[in-house]
């Protein structure tokens, strides 16, 4: 399908040489996407060349191909681009975000390690990260999670319990004034319960899944798709802006190993006070003489477990990357 687009773009047929419009790209599955158009009408999207550069919340230009279809001509400058790597590939996620929310449940159990790393992508990054443990109602594990959480609190996470199908006015009540006016992305691990609070926020998501899996041509991406909800017009605006929220695929694992050693000593906050105390100015925090981060570990002032996590994203940012 592709090698006929192009053909049609590049050939003499009514659509080539159309002017460039801008677009908003609200889905995307691999080399497919749907871009949203100024008039709110949406088109099945592909790159121009192999590389698919473009993500969800991205701003684009594109060009007609046919009467449904466009070309990514290019991505326009983005604020942020959220993504996880490993050792062999990257993983575009979303750009243009002003928050990450981290959907956590009492059972199944989470990841605290997920958990870790994706406050230490937002934070490389600067974007508002927002903790939301869910299942409230499912008491056997409740008090255990509050216990794991207690040391994201204390950092100054903002954390927000809910019981998505048992309280469901009351999540409305504590999520509206956290998203309204915002990008927010939801990521977490299977079973957390995403896709029922994603059903509680965006009235009459089912259709609009629907009717983006239509334009992406394919029923099976259904549940693999990265794709982009407009908040209700009634949540009102902030600053003009209405804003979005995009769900992610269900992951078990967030590598981070994109993040230089700059970034990640910088994306732990209760290190940034004491990288000026360190005796070495090129100090790593993982056995120097003088370190003011393994002196405050010592002290009780920073947790061995964050640590931990610490040195295993250290490890894999030294790791050789093909990207």
């Amino acid at each position: 399908m592709s090698r006929t687009l192009r053909h049609r773009t590049a050939g003499s047929g009514t659509v080539a040489g159309t002017a460039p419009e801008g677009a908003l790209i609200v889905a995307a599955h691999g080399r497919h996407y749907v871009a949203e158009l100024a008039d709110g009408s949406r088109m099945h999207a592909f790159p121009r060349g192999k590389k698919s550069e473009a993500a969800v919340g991205d701003h684009v230009s594109i060009e007609r191909a046919a009467a449904d279809q466009c070309v990514i001509t290019a991505v326009r400058p983005r604020k942020n681009l959220l993504h996880r790597s490993d050792q062999f590939k990257s993983k575009l996620l979303a750009a243009n975000i002003d928050q990450v929310i981290i959907v956590l449940a009492t059972e199944p159990g989470f990841s605290e390690d997920l958990l870790g790393r994706a406050l230490v992508s937002a934070e490389a990054l600067e974007i508002r990260p927002l903790i939301v443990l869910n299942k409230t109602d499912l008491p056997d594990r409740l008090e255990e999670s509050r216990g794991r959480l207690a040391l994201y609190r204390n950092l100054g996470y903002d954390t927000v319990e809910l019981s998505v199908r048992g309280n469901p006015e009351q999540t409305l009540a504590e999520l509206q004034p956290r998203l309204a006016g915002l990008a927010s992305i939801l990521i977490g691990q299977s079973g957390m319960g995403k896709s029922s609070l994603l059903n509680l926020l965006i009235p009459g998501v089912e259709a609009q899944t629907r009717e983006i899996s239509a334009k992406l041509d394919s029923g099976k991406h259904t549940t693999t798709f990265t794709r982009l909800y407009h908040l209700p017009a009634d949540w009102g605006t902030v600053d003009g802006r209405r804003g979005c929220l995009i769900d992610s695929p269900g992951f078990q694992e967030f590598g981070l190993h994109h993040l230089s050693e700059g970034m990640l000593e910088r994306a732990f906050p209760e290190f940034r006070p004491r990288l000026t105390e360190c005796r070495f100015y090129n100090c790593h925090h993982i056995n120097e003489p003088g370190c003011g981060v393994l002196a405050a570990i010592d002290a009780g002032g920073i947790s061995e477990r964050r640590h931990q996590l610490y040195t295993q994203l250290l490890h894999e940012s030294r790791q050789q990357k093909p990207w």
